[in-house]
């Protein structure tokens, strides 16, 4: 547990320059019409590559430098979430993904204004502040919490839009209720703590699922293509993550061609 150690203290650390961003107005810039970046996810990022570069041999995967793909990697996502960190709504988080011979080896998520921890090393167990978590016991459908994301091309494609309001409104009578919050390493942190039961957005980037993969897997759940097989960060559309009870019921509904 050491190196884990070591990764969560330097992102602890990151965490306060993410707190400082979040309490001042920020400089916001448009990646798209929807997209933004801020002067703190520069400020986060090159802090965390700084000192993740002491570790040479990892290669450092980043949302606003590097974009390739590495054997041994940590790939990192300063802010998710940053139109609510830009919002000051306390819904975000720093992302990290350590992965070797390209497989997981440990995860952090660290959500620096709620002082929410997470994080996971392969093969033994998930965690949250120090506290052992599992995913959800639940296993009927409508009464799952099933949570989701808007992807940001909605705004300028028609088809991504066209899927995200179709699949709302077969999911949403089938199940409790949708949560929409704004951050895809948050919400399988929440699926792996047993908030939600399941989990699904299409056109993430993979700096915004590395680590909460491992996480939700090492606490019990399962993660999938739409299709229910082995989801590939860097090529599949869409990410379903769940408890596994409620995964094949999720899985038909997303998959179906209406």
């Amino acid at each position: 547990m050491q190196k884990l150690n070591e990764f969560i203290k330097i992102i602890k650390k990151a965490g306060e320059i993410f707190k400082e961003g979040f309490e001042k107005r920020v400089e916001i810039h448009s990646k798209g019409i929807k997209d933004l970046v801020t002067d703190y996810d520069i400020k986060v990022e090159k802090y965390l590559i700084k000192e993740f570069n002491k570790f040479n041999e990892y290669t450092i995967i980043a949302e606003e430098t590097l974009q390739e793909r590495f054997f041994n990697s940590i790939i990192i996502d300063p802010i998710d979430g940053t139109t609510n960190f830009a919002h000051q709504i306390p819904h975000c988080a720093i992302s990290v993904g350590v992965y070797e011979n390209k497989f997981p080896k440990y995860a952090i998520v660290y959500n620096p204004i709620l002082n929410e921890l997470y994080y996971a090393k392969k093969g033994e167990g998930a965690y949250k502040n120090g506290q052992k978590i599992m995913v959800s016991c639940q296993d009927d459908f409508q009464r799952s919490l099933i949570a989701t994301g808007f992807p940001y091309s909605s705004a300028e494609n028609e088809k991504d839009l066209k899927w995200v309001v179709n699949k709302l409104s077969h999911i949403l009578p089938r199940c409790q209720d949708i949560r929409r919050l704004g951050s895809a390493a948050l919400d399988l942190c929440y699926v792996a703590e047993g908030k939600y039961e399941g989990f699904y957005e299409i056109n993430l980037k993979p700096w915004d699922v590395s680590a909460g993969m491992l996480i939700v897997k090492e606490a019990g759940g399962i993660i999938s293509d739409a299709y229910g097989n082995n989801f590939n960060m860097f090529e599949d559309r869409c990410i379903v993550a769940s408890n596994g009870l409620i995964h094949e019921e999720l899985i038909e509904i997303i998959s179906r061609k209406v």
